[in-house]
């Protein structure tokens, strides 16, 4: 950097400073009347920028955010906005203007950090809030009749029931951010052609079976009429990204920022391939879920759920951290994945009945999860033939 520039970037910084200090003392002042605070919306990454920012509003509606401040938000241009549809939504609902990250980024101003918005657990509903809470975002009329007339140029009716696929792959980082290396995330990727068996048993019961994605390695490989591969059709809009998410059946997931779409609409959703586990939506009532399996290649055996949470590995969330341990992760089967999809709809349908075994073998999963920074509230449920099939791991 020469010099020039480096005094261009003080002078900026003190031009900023200037224009600053009397309006944050302002702020200041007035803070026994009304408390002024400033708050990042992540808008760069889906699965932060719907979660992080539904977990404040439902802080807000559980008065666990300050009931006597003006709150405003603002998103960083720079890093960029994965989905301009999601800003346009949260703009109906929360005061973002982008004066509020000059207040946010001066660290050094006296006091600054009073009037910064956090939550309890930006990235986790620890307390249960979701389910207490109403649905924050809204499509309005003239979006409605858009994602309906896009939908219907697919093959889909506005009553025809369908279910979405999200199955993550490297693509969507590595185009997106091209001088970063997303390596480290690699373990949570998953095999797309592993689903086609379940897209072709929920076209039989008469879904449409919708694959999201923005940017994928691989189209799926099936031609059927029932079955849309949205990820790579040339249909894909940013509005569909959000209401196919909020509007779908039940939403079929692999740990991915989309997932979070479904969620913060309260839509059911099967999580397949789930890791790590102590990562899992535990929270979520209308969720089953499914792990993959870490295989230790030395000692040739699984580990057992026990043995995955009592030596940390529950928490890994780097690729390197599983190779260092001598771990294979070991997918999900399409079998596998069939199971805990049908489980789904059956319960959706109310035909599912749950013998008394399969209780026991809930508890057995769940008394391994003690409370913690990431789990206090446990809803959801483990897929029933995943559990029979692996009681050896509960040991």
């Amino acid at each position: 950097m020469t010099l020039m520039v480096q005094y261009i970037n003080v002078l900026i910084k003190a031009i900023k400073l200037f224009i600053l200090t009397p309006l944050f003392i302002l702020i200041r002042s007035i803070k026994p009347i009304k408390l002024i605070r400033f708050g990042n919306l992540r808008s760069n990454r889906i699965g932060h920028f719907a979660l992080n920012t539904e977990l404040y509003l439902c802080e807000k509606d559980n008065n666990m955010q300050s009931n006597n401040s003006i709150d405003v938000f603002f998103y960083d241009k720079n890093k960029g906005v994965c989905n301009y549809q999601l800003l346009k939504m949260w703009k109906r609902i929360l005061r973002v203007n982008q004066i509020a990250a000059l207040f946010y980024k001066y660290d050094y101003l006296p006091g600054v950090e009073e009037h910064k918005i956090k939550t309890v657990k930006s990235e986790r509903d620890i307390y249960g809030l979701m389910e207490k809470s109403k649905v924050h975002l809204y499509f309005t009329p003239d979006e409605e009749h858009v994602a309906l007339k896009e939908l219907k140029s697919m093959g889909i009716e506005k009553n025809d029931l369908y279910v979405c696929l999200a199955v993550r792959d490297s693509a969507y980082l590595k185009k997106k951010f091209p001088h970063k290396d997303f390596s480290y995330h690699n373990y949570r990727d998953n095999n797309i052609q592993n689903y086609i068996l379940s897209a072709i048993e929920l076209a039989k019961r008469g879904y449409f079976v919708i694959r999201m994605g923005a940017i994928v390695n691989e189209a799926l490989n099936i031609n059927h009429p029932q079955i849309i591969d949205y990820a790579t059709n040339g249909c894909r809009t940013e509005l569909l990204d959000i209401y196919l998410s909020a509007n779908c059946h039940f939403f079929i997931s692999t740990p991915i920022g989309l997932e979070v779409v479904p969620l913060v609409f309260r839509r059911p959703i099967v999580y397949t391939n789930v890791l790590p586990i102590e990562h899992a939506t535990t929270w979520n009532s209308k969720a089953l879920i499914i792990f993959k399996k870490h295989w230790l290649k030395k000692e040739k055996r699984f580990m057992t759920f026990r043995e995955i949470i009592e030596s940390g590995v529950g928490r890994y969330l780097r690729t390197e951290d599983y190779e260092k341990q001598g771990i294979e992760l070991i997918e999900n089967s399409p079998e596998e994945i069939l199971d805990v999809i049908l489980e789904m709809d059956e319960r959706l349908k109310g035909n599912w009945e749950t013998a008394d075994e399969d209780e026991e073998l809930q508890k057995r999963f769940w008394t391994l999860f003690k409370p913690s920074d990431l789990n206090k509230v446990i809803r959801a449920r483990i897929g029933t033939k995943f559990l029979r099939q692996n009681k050896g791991l509960l040991n």
